[in-house]
């Protein structure tokens, strides 16, 4: 009996179709969850899925699309190498062979890290099919009925169609085919201003596949600071991304180039093919939960901070419980829940989610905006702390003109940091790590970075504001010498 096992909340059942846990989707958090709970756990643990191990993760997420971006950063540093004294001239873009590169990067992972014989050697029986969860401690795929002590939903999210006079009638791309085509357009239009939108509208821009966005805010990355959503499309503008913000596409229809999209402000625009980038939506609605009293949202299921539905046997993590739509947060989310099911007590809740949209530069966000702190704690103690980039001496050695560290603290304390940067998704964790601990800026002076880092940005803004307490106490420091 494993370690875990001997402090179970309740006994083992180990006979036919009996489970400890049953995980419903194999992406980020089931395949997380599946093998915390049979090779740390020693439980007996069943896993459905209706496609394949991996979820949107591996074939359609993170993986290709991080993909695509390191092809296209290639190409734009080679475009960009005469500033650095190295003359390259224009790349040559091979699409076939970029596709045929982010293909093979998702094999090479299947049959590693998410292959379904791995989790099968680990104890886990892998179920193809639709779940339905047709009771507390019950679940049916086909004609299998399933009993188990925990249900762990991870059914993830697919991309949201916008309602769009016509959008219908047009093959539109989403992330869900956009990876699976043979190639891409000749020139896109994209619907949407959030991560995916402008991360996919950059690299293939720099792969030579001119891109037009088109989104209803003002301001590209909402969830993130204005200016840095306001510098990102001026740097994708200067890349040649048509950028048009503020008016939302109303009409779709067949023609021109391929698609035309007419927006509320009246603006006709067209090119080959069109991606969809306009939000997820939660895999939800089929699984019977609301015939057992389970409440579904638009957002997704409904669950308390320990990840559990008002029936306490059915936990639910990751993109369809509509909190935070990250591949991190589900697999932490996905560990808090195994561990709450079976072992004493409970765990910590994350305070906050750290993310990172990853253009060029990076945008990276943990905890608050200021407007964000300014309504829990009041303007009066809310201070900004910003640094340029190109006033560090690493910025100026990688040729970095623009970008910045940003800090928010409330009281003195740190209640969020923001970066837009070369690494920000680097960066940002030790600023995590002080958001969550409530530190004062001062005491990350007391931390030494590595020069030349774009750390040491956040160094040095902890450094001013510790001169800043220095220069109010400088009358007792002179006192002192005189008295010396």
């Amino acid at each position: 009996m494993s370690i875990g096992a001997r402090f179970m909340k309740v006994p083992l059942r180990r006979t036919g179709d009996a489970f400890d846990l049953v995980v419903i989707g194999m992406g980020s958090a089931g395949v997380f969850a599946a093998e915390m709970a049979a090779r740390d756990l020693g439980l007996r643990v069943a896993a459905i899925d209706r496609a394949r191990v991996g979820g949107d993760c591996l074939w359609t997420g993170c993986v290709p699309s991080k993909t695509l971006i390191a092809s296209a950063r290639v190409a734009h540093t080679v475009r960009e190498s005469a500033r650095f004294g190295v003359h390259a001239g224009d790349p040559t873009i091979d699409l076939d062979a970029v596709w045929r590169r982010i293909a093979a990067v998702r094999a090479e992972i299947a049959a590693t890290d998410d292959d379904p014989d791995r989790f099968r050697d680990l104890g886990v029986e892998i179920i193809e099919g639709e779940a339905v969860v047709t009771g507390a401690r019950e679940v049916t795929v086909g004609d299998r009925v399933l009993q188990t002590r925990y249900t762990l939903v991870c059914t993830g999210s697919h991309p949201f169609i916008p309602a769009i006079d016509g959008i219908a009638d047009i093959e539109a791309l989403t992330s869900e085919n956009l990876f699976d085509v043979a190639r891409p357009p000749a020139s896109l239009i994209v619907i949407g201003g959030g991560p995916m939108a402008c991360e996919m509208a950059q690299a293939l821009q720099r792969l030579d596949v001119s891109t037009k966005i088109v989104h209803r805010g003002t301001h590209l990355l909402p969830r993130d600071l204005p200016d840095h959503g306001d510098l990102l499309a001026t740097i994708l503008r200067r890349e040649g991304v048509d950028v048009r913000l503020g008016s939302p596409a109303v009409k779709v229809r067949r023609g021109g180039d391929g698609v035309e999209v007419w927006t509320e402000s009246g603006d006709k625009v067209t090119a080959a093919g069109l991606l969809i980038a306009a939000g997820r939506t939660p895999n939800a609605h089929t699984l019977g939960l609301d015939q057992l009293g389970i409440e579904i949202t638009g957002r997704g299921i409904t669950v308390d901070e320990h990840n559990r539905t008002t029936v306490p046997t059915i936990y639910a993590v990751g993109d369809v419980t509509g909190r935070a739509l990250f591949t991190h947060a589900a697999a932490y989310d996905a560990a808090l829940a195994v561990r709450d099911m079976f072992l004493p007590g409970h765990g910590t809740p994350p305070a906050l989610v750290p993310w990172c949209t990853f253009t060029d530069p990076e945008v990276a966000h943990v905890g608050s905006t200021e407007a964000q702190a300014i309504e829990r704690h009041g303007r009066r103690k809310v201070r900004l702390h910003r640094r340029a980039v190109a006033a560090s001496d690493r910025g100026r050695t990688d040729g970095v003109a623009e970008g910045e560290i940003v800090i928010v603290t409330a009281a003195g304390r740190i209640v969020g940091a923001h970066a837009i940067c070369p690494h920000a998704g680097e960066l940002i964790h030790e600023l995590a790590l002080a958001t969550r601990a409530r530190l004062k800026l001062s005491g990350l002076s007391e931390v030494m970075h590595v020069y030349p880092t774009y750390s040491t940005i956040t160094g040095q803004l902890a450094g001013d504001q510790s001169m800043r307490t220095a220069h109010r106490v400088r009358s007792l420091a002179k006192a002192g010498r005189l008295l010396g």
